[in-house]
């Protein structure tokens, strides 16, 4: 009886053995694709199950039960990580499950570029390949809404920057993101201004930070480009900026800005209108809202460009004639 006993338990060994063997060939040899690449998108909540019916649908060929087991096997079947995933010819069963557990997600990127206007951000996310597009379509007000934001106007609200998102992730989740930096940095800037200043909220700031991007890229120009406009506001006088009248003409504007466009009063007319208009007109990244904040403390209330990217700056009406002859009308008195 011993000696039976004995022979089953070596045999059971063996089977064992035989068993774990194949365990470790099946999970080492590299899963069977039929193309060099695949991808595939794990839904949240997904199940294991779930989760190998959708690998094999994108073709790979892997018998489903076999990540269920090994799942189970390795206790990581609760574990899966939501997301996109890229897998390539070579990878075996137990390197998948590992970049499943891990969420080893492929990521696609979106750049939001300063001085944007919210109908070229909506451009750009309508036409990135690999994003889900839930605000195509939208009115403004209701993209607010999605977003959890209290603002009924989108302009300037997002924050201009490099933003990675797994692939066919909603918009709606970038803008959250975007709008979400852009309150931060405005909090933060906001809580550590210039005394004095004379905007009656962070959101006024906000404006002013975007006029200053729209007229300037330099970012020494910056303070003081923010400097004139702030003694302007402190003096009573008109801000006279060129950007604001444009985003006012919306897309009536044909890249000519003439004298009529000056006296056509609009909301953003600061030719017509005394103050801020009353909102944004681009998005301004964090050079302009640190200037709009912290202005260059000057004397100067105009200012003109040089034609290098650089303006110069005056603080009478006459300097401020003698350099608009020297730099926009070639000398000509």
């Amino acid at each position: 009886m011993r000696k039976i006993l004995l022979k089953l338990f070596v045999l059971a060994l063996v089977v064992l053995a035989l068993l774990s063997g194949a365990l470790v060939w099946v999970v080492q040899t590299p899963i069977g694709m039929q193309r060099e690449q695949i991808d595939f998108t794990i839904l949240p909540g997904s199940s294991m199950r779930s989760v190998a019916r959708e690998i094999t649908a994108a073709g790979a060929e892997l018998h489903p039960w076999m990540l269920i087991l090994l799942g189970k096997w390795m206790r990581v079947d609760t574990s899966i990580k939501a997301g996109s995933y890229e897998i390539a010819r070579g990878v075996t069963p137990l390197e998948l499950l590992k970049k499943l557990t891990r969420g080893d997600v492929t990521q696609a990127d979106l750049v939001f570029i300063e001085g944007w206007t919210f109908r070229q951000m909506r451009e750009r996310l309508d036409a990135h390949p690999e994003l889900r597009h839930d605000t195509t379509g939208l009115p403004e007000v209701e993209i607010m809404r999605l977003i959890g934001a209290p603002e009924a106007t989108a302009e300037g609200l997002f924050f201009p920057d490099t933003y990675f998102f797994a692939k066919r992730s909603s918009d709606v989740e970038l803008l959250t993101r975007a709008y979400g930096a852009m309150q931060q940095h405005l909090a933060r800037e906001w809580e550590a201004r210039a005394d004095g200043l004379p905007y009656r909220d962070a959101y006024e700031a906000l404006v002013m930070a975007s006029i200053v991007e729209k007229e300037t890229g330099r970012s020494d120009d910056r303070p003081l480009v923010a400097g004139v406009f702030v003694n302007r506001l402190r003096q009573g006088m008109l801000l006279q900026t060129d950007p604001t009248v444009i985003y006012g003409l919306g897309e009536r504007f044909d890249g000519n800005l003439r004298k009529r466009d000056l006296l056509a009063d609009t909301p953003y007319n600061t030719y017509t209108r005394r103050g801020l208009p009353p909102t944004p007109i681009a998005m301004p990244g964090l050079g302009s809202l640190q200037a709009a904040l912290h202005p260059a403390l000057t004397e100067a209330v105009y200012f003109v460009a040089r034609g290098d990217g650089s303006s110069h700056f005056s603080q009478t009406l006459d300097e401020h004639n003698q350099a608009v002859r020297r730099f926009q009308k070639g000398g000509r008195p």
